[in-house]
């Protein structure tokens, strides 16, 4: 650590002090039936949004807590391992994991190892240097990380029994509330078409989030299909790394390249969208997720610097198939013969098909349950997202048939539509983060109000103060 950042984690740290009143803990701790002890909070993922959570608990005096990532440490998050973008496609001076704290800030951790004017002409953040911000936050203010921890899947009950696969074999592990942030596939799994698996083995095929080697790659003929960010981005990595043609194969007749949503982008949207009615909440929603969302500008012209890559408008995937030394891919237009095939297809939402939620997903509520929109404004992909609570709580399908769904909190791409785009990008993050603090911190008040009244009616200890006072009179 050089001197500027060594100086920079020392006022974090004497900042974080000035605001340590009121100081004590304040709630009883909780054990399981055989004396175990149980966590007042864990949160899953510790990528940006983890980190901003358990920062945020920190400040509010919940100290029981446990952050768990199945990730290596230093490696949480897409950032260094399946993100091929260069640099992060938000503006370089948006907060999130910073509590608010200007110290605490990207922008400050930058200028404190390379100066005012190394931020001032950088356009965007690199990946990797995101990364490293990420890491010093977390050790700078001592967030504890247990990583290499999956999440198995949970049992309902008071406390949350979460089963867990570590390097030291399974675990249990009770808490009180848990928090899933596990970003945008933390609410569902990858888009692929059945046609896809059913015909291709899997060393000829990859979706964009998975460990791809771009360097077998190089002298082959890829195919990726998608007109995402990410798909572009895999496009240049496989052209950077060698690949003898790349070709994109984009369903519409033009490229994207509104942005809508960036009108909606203000303090009022952010803070307060949660609590419209529902009706208003599915109508913003419903056509937010079916516009395309372009890529980047820079991200486009990485690929198009390629003079062996071709961007294929009107040009869906309808069909693959495999043969002996390569695979075949049909589009309107034909067969083509490719080696392989990157699907920048995106993500679907349904907890029903994630792992550690698959048996409580039959019990919880999703948009379907709850709202019939306009027959204009249908969506079956929409009505799939769950319905959650203006904490981000899972919420029941039948009132009464299991009240611990309303301790799982989903602070991923799955609350967009119960709560707006506040969890899992910087662009909403802090008032996420702070919708949901006030939640996990209500909810752990409320059982304490009868020690907290004892404690009161018998408080019977002089003041310090009023004794300091005394004693110099």
């Amino acid at each position: 650590m050089n001197i500027g950042l060594e100086a920079l984690t020392r006022r974090v740290q004497d900042e974080m002090s000035l605001f340590e009143h009121p100081s004590k803990p304040w709630i009883t701790p909780r054990h399981g039936p055989a004396g175990e002890p149980v966590r007042d909070v864990v949160i899953v993922g510790a990528g940006q949004s983890g980190l901003g959570i358990a920062a945020a608990l920190q400040r509010e005096r919940i100290e029981n807590f446990e952050v768990l990532d199945e990730a290596q440490a230093g490696q949480e998050g897409p950032w260094i391992t399946t993100a091929r973008m260069l640099t992060l496609r938000t503006l370089k001076f948006l907060t999130g994991p910073d509590l608010g704290l200007p110290s605490l800030t990207y922008r400050a951790w930058h200028e404190a190892q390379w100066g005012r004017r190394s931020y001032e002409e950088m356009a965007r953040i690199p990946k990797e240097e995101w990364m490293r911000y990420l890491v010093w936050l977390r050790h700078t203010l001592r967030i504890p990380v247990r990583n290499a921890a999956r999440l198995l899947r949970v049992e309902p009950g008071g406390p949350l029994t979460l089963h867990l696969q570590t390097p030291a074999g399974p675990e249990r592990l009770l808490a009180r509330k848990l928090v899933i942030a596990t970003g945008i596939e933390g609410a569902g799994r990858r888009r692929v078409p059945d046609f896809v698996r059913a015909a291709l083995p899997p060393e000829r095929w990859a979706h964009t989030a998975d460990a791809i080697d771009f360097e077998r790659l190089r002298g082959r003929r890829v195919v990726v299909v998608g007109a995402g960010a990410s798909a572009f981005d895999n496009a240049a990595t496989a052209l950077e790394a060698g690949a003898a043609t790349v070709d994109i194969l984009i369903r519409r007749p033009e490229l994207p390249s509104l942005n809508a949503f960036r009108v909606l982008e203000t303090r009022g949207f952010f803070r307060n969208f949660g609590d419209a009615p529902d009706a208003h909440r599915w109508r913003f929603m419903q056509r937010m997720l079916s516009l395309p969302m372009p890529p980047p500008d820079d991200t486009v012209a990485r690929v198009r610097r390629h003079a062996n890559a071709r961007i294929r408008l009107g040009a869906p995937l309808l069909d693959v198939a495999d043969a002996v030394d390569a695979i075949r891919v049909r589009t309107p237009s034909g067969w083509d013969e490719a080696d392989f095939l990157i699907l920048g297809t995106g993500y679907g939402v349904d907890l029903a098909t994630r792992p550690e939620l698959a048996d409580l997903a039959p019990y919880a509520a999703t948009w379907a349950d709850r709202y019939a929109p306009p027959a204009a404004e249908a969506d079956p992909a929409v009505a799939r997202y769950p319905y959650l609570g203006p904490g981000f709580e899972l919420t029941e399908r039948e009132p009464g048939t299991l009240p611990a769904l309303a301790n799982i909190h989903l602070f991923t791409i799955g609350a967009v539509v119960s709560l707006g785009p506040i969890a899992g990008g910087l662009n909403g993050m802090p008032w996420g983060v702070s919708r949901l603090i006030a939640a996990l911190s209500r909810d752990l008040f409320m059982p304490e109000l009868d020690a907290a009244f004892a404690a009161f009616r018998d408080y019977d200890e002089a003041d310090p103060w009023e004794s300091v006072k005394a004693a110099g009179d």
